[in-house]
This record gives C-alpha cells, structure tokens and sequence, in this order.
C-alpha cells in the first residue's frame, strides 16, 4: 500500500511539474501542433485559448496560400491585427495588410481524441469592415457551454479584397473575390488543424450577422467551400448584393482612368498606398454604380462578384447554388433591425402613430394597420412605426424559395426581446442576437443587452439552440424552448425568441407583402 501511495505522488508531482514553468510556478502556455509549427496559447477562464494563429498569407489581389512555417513555438496569445478598411472602424495601428490572415480558437480540450462539433464566426460589417476581435464574439462561454471549438476569422475586406482586374491578365483571374477565398483557406485551415485542438473537421458549421451573414451565404455558393462546412447559420444577412461581372468592370476601368494608369501599368496597384487606394476606389464607385445608401436592402461597393467558378451566383437571388442542398440552413432577424425606432417618444400616443403611419402609406395605412395588429397583437404605438421593413421581406422570400429547393431543413427565427441599453430605446436592433447567441452577456451588457435576469435566460435558451444546431443539424433542445418545426412556405414556421418564446406560422407574410412584396 505504501507503494502505491508513493508512486501516486510521483505521478501527481509529475503532473504538477509538467504544468510549472522552472521560473516559479507559472502554468505552461498550452501547445499544438499546425502544419506550419507549433504555437502556444492561454488558459481563460477554463478554456485553452489560441488569438491570432496565421491561415494564409497573400500578396495584394492574388489568392491566398498556405501561411510560412516556423521554428520554435510561435505565441498566440494576442489578436492580430485587423484587415485594412477605410471608414474610420479601425485605426491605422491595429490595421495590416500582410499580418490580418489570423484565425483565433477557443476550445475545452487539446488532441485528446474528441470529435467536438467547429463554429466558424464570420464577422459583419458588410464587405468593407469589422475583425474577428470583438469581445461580444470571444468564444469561452461556447465552449464552455456546449463543449465546441469556437473559430473566429480575419479576412481581406473593401477594395483590397474585391477589385475585379480580370481584365488585365490571368494572374488576376480570382481577385474580385479573394476576400471570400480567404474564408475558404480558413475552412480548409480548420479541416486540416483542428483535430488537434479537440475538433471535428467533419462537424463545421459556418455563422456569422449581417454582413457576415452574408459572407456565410455566399460561402453556399462557392464550389471550393463545399464539403468544408456543414451547417450555416444567416443572422440578418439577407441585404441584396447586387454586383456582377458587368458592373466590376466598369468600376475597375473607373479607377484606372482616375489613376492615370493604363491596362500595361496595371502592377503599379501593388504598391499604391492603401488609404490613396480606397479613397480612388469610392470615387470610382460613385461615378459608376454608386454608394449604398444605409438603410437600403441592395449592397453597393465592394464585394463578391459571380464568375462561374470561384462564386456560381449572388446569394438570396432568391436563395443559394445546388451545390449546397445538402446543408441545413438556420436563418433570421431581429424586429427592428437597423431602423430609426420611436421607442425614446415615451409619450407617444396611437393617435399620432397612426397619423404618421397614414403619411408613410398613404392609402394603404388602413391595411397596414390591419396586419399589423394580426401579426404582432398588443402592439405599442413605438412598435407601429419601428418595425424593420428591409431584412425582414427578404429572409421570407429566401426561406420560401430554398425550403422548396433543399433536401434539407431551413429553420426561422426572429428576436423580438427588447434590449434595455439606452434607457430602452433601441428596441430589438441590428446585431442584438449576436451577444445572446454566444452566451456573452457578461461581455456584452453595456452596449447590448443590459444584464438583467431576462437577458441572461434568452441567452441560455438562444445559445443552446445555436449549439444544438451545430452539434445536430437542428436547433431544438428538449426542456428549453417549444417545439421548432423546419420552415416551409405553406405554414412559415418560425421560432419567437422573447422572455416567452414562441412558435408562429406566416405570422406576419401579408404585412411585410404589403410593405415589399419580393415574393
């Protein structure tokens, strides 16, 4: 018995010994080895964190290849900087055109042989901005949670990664959508690394908000990203992007004449400064197709542009390529989305709601009013007027169109919970779902959701739901939220996520036809 009790404290100094640093008894930063060297990381908060693992590499407007291997064990500790974007989002010193190919990862466990389901977020700020380093998005509460590996992802943004020079020479033949294949590198990175981290490369579910919505959309349009995810899920991302070929042209020939450079002088792209560079592009823009105007639901600027080979179509056009019927598809806004709400009028009577409504829709405010008292009953005068009229008429027609043409299942959801922040005049805006979903309300209270008891209940329920998703294929979870049928056109299932959640069918179909019919 002495024995064995000393050799159990062998084996338990061991343990402690190999966890301490020989400096005082500092724990060891985790290691894993990628195909490019070995790295290091932190432990927050329970869960093995890796920030800023390099995916790729790239040259300017060229596709992105595998990143250079290393000696030694390269520190992720830190996020990386960001991807270079030129609307004031970023400063000049967090922002790099050669360091952005970074990939962060949070997870519960390393190589120990698990097949833990992989949540790819993709971040918004449509094509032109945003990075994987917010903390609304860190993902230790994930992975605490459902027991996942959580990745998040820098990506070439703006004109750096969707000119369209296709025109003027071969070499150029991916650039207009370049910033979407290194959404794919990054996949193919995760297919290839992340069993290491715990992961399951055959378990990928790709999600992301707004424009990240996007990007996840237009990833079910690309042939090389097929087979490297599994599920997708679109948080308010159904904005129209309405670039192609024809029109990349024409914005690309603009710059070149504002430039003074001729198709031979096409290399001198290289080494413009990037500030100089944006700054053409805009101007490029307005003087051919234009500048988005906020609030609008067709995107302008730069972006993915369908070539028939690296993007077969724009998504949502009415919904995704073929290719993808095979992947179930969760999708959904938030009833207020990016509108300019009445929810700070207190005062506000119905009177005056329905006399601007009457303004607004003329003869069709009587019916407005009808439909709207159907779809959302005990309605506020705030709500009459605050209820978002752009991604909402979209993701139906999207959810008709590829419930009919998938062979597997779309689900509905909409967040109507009102987010206390701002003396509770946001209502329920653009992007709120992202602090629920991943379970952040800690992180994100100030800004997001406030952190009273109703917000963390929405959280845990819209958290499991998201987990469950990406663990099955479907978002129920017994015990936690009512009965989530898959959407089809005929009965419009759609999940409510308030302090009482709900089911609903076609709840609201007829108004939002009666706003923008686009179905």
């Amino acid at each position: 018995m002495k024995k064995l009790a000393s050799i159990f404290l062998v084996c338990i100094m061991t343990i402690i010994f190999c966890f301490s640093c020989s400096s005082g008894g500092q724990t060891q930063k985790p290691t894993v080895k990628t195909t490019s060297g070995k790295i290091s990381g932190s432990i927050e908060d329970g869960i093995f964190t890796f920030k800023g693992i390099p995916y790729a590499k790239a040259e300017r407007f060229m596709p992105p290849q595998a990143p250079d291997s290393w000696k030694g064990i390269l520190e992720c500790t830190k996020f990386s900087p960001v991807a270079m974007q030129g609307n004031g989002s970023a400063s000049d010193s967090t922002m790099d055109e050669k360091k952005l190919f970074t990939v962060n990862v949070w997870t519960q466990g390393l190589d120990d042989g698990k097949k833990r389901p992989v949540m790819l977020w993709i971040h918004g700020g449509g094509f032109a901005s945003g990075s994987s380093n917010d903390p609304v998005t860190y993902g230790t509460m994930l992975a605490k949670k459902g027991d996942i590996v959580l990745v998040s992802v820098n990506h070439r943004l703006n004109i750096l990664g969707f000119l369209d020079l296709s025109e003027y020479g071969e070499k150029y033949a991916s650039s207009a959508n370049v910033g979407m294949l290194d959404l794919v590198a990054s996949l193919e990175w995760i297919n290839k690394n992340i069993e290491e981290f715990g992961g399951d490369p055959g378990n990928v579910t790709i999600f992301g908000e707004s424009g990240g919505g996007g990007k996840v959309a237009t990833l079910l349009c690309m042939p090389a990203a097929k087979g490297l995810f599994h599920k997708a899920i679109i948080q308010s991302g159904t904005l129209l992007n309405i670039m192609d070929k024809e029109k990349s042209t024409r914005i690309t020939r603009a710059l070149m004449d504002i430039l003074g450079l001729t198709a031979d002088q096409v290399t001198r792209l290289d080494t413009i400064p990037y500030r100089k560079l944006v700054q053409t592009g805009n101007q490029a823009l307005a003087r051919t197709v234009g500048m988005r105007t906020p609030g609008t639901a067709k995107m302008f600027g730069f972006g993915p542009v369908p070539d028939g080979v690296n993007l077969l179509q724009q998504p949502f056009s009415p919904d995704f390529a073929d290719i993808s019927k095979d992947v179930p598809v969760m999708i959904g806004t938030t009833f207020n989305e990016l509108r300019r709400t009445a929810y700070a009028e207190k005062n506000l009577t119905m009177e005056q709601a329905v006399e601007r409504i009457k303004k607004s829709y003329g003869e069709k405010a009587d019916k407005y009013i009808e439909l709207f008292g159907k779809s959302y009953p005990g309605y506020s005068p705030q709500d009459l007027l605050s209820i978002d009229t752009v991604f909402r008429p979209y993701t139906i027609m999207v959810a008709n169109a590829w419930s009919r043409k998938s062979a597997a299942p779309v689900y509905a959801y909409m967040l109507t919970w009102k987010s206390p922040v701002e003396d509770s005049t946001r209502g329920s805006f653009h992007g709120l779902d992202i602090a629920l979903a991943f379970n952040n309300i800690d992180l994100g209270q100030k800004q997001w959701t406030g952190n009273g008891e109703d917000a963390y209940a929405l959280a845990e329920k819209m958290s499991s739901a998201w987990l469950h998703f990406a663990k099955t294929g479907n978002p129920n979870v017994e015990n936690v939220l009512p009965q989530w049928r898959p959407y089809s056109r005929e009965n419009g299932e759609t999940m409510i996520f308030d302090r009482e959640c709900r089911t609903v069918n076609n709840h609201d179909r007829e108004l939002m036809y009666l706003i923008k019919p686009v179905d």
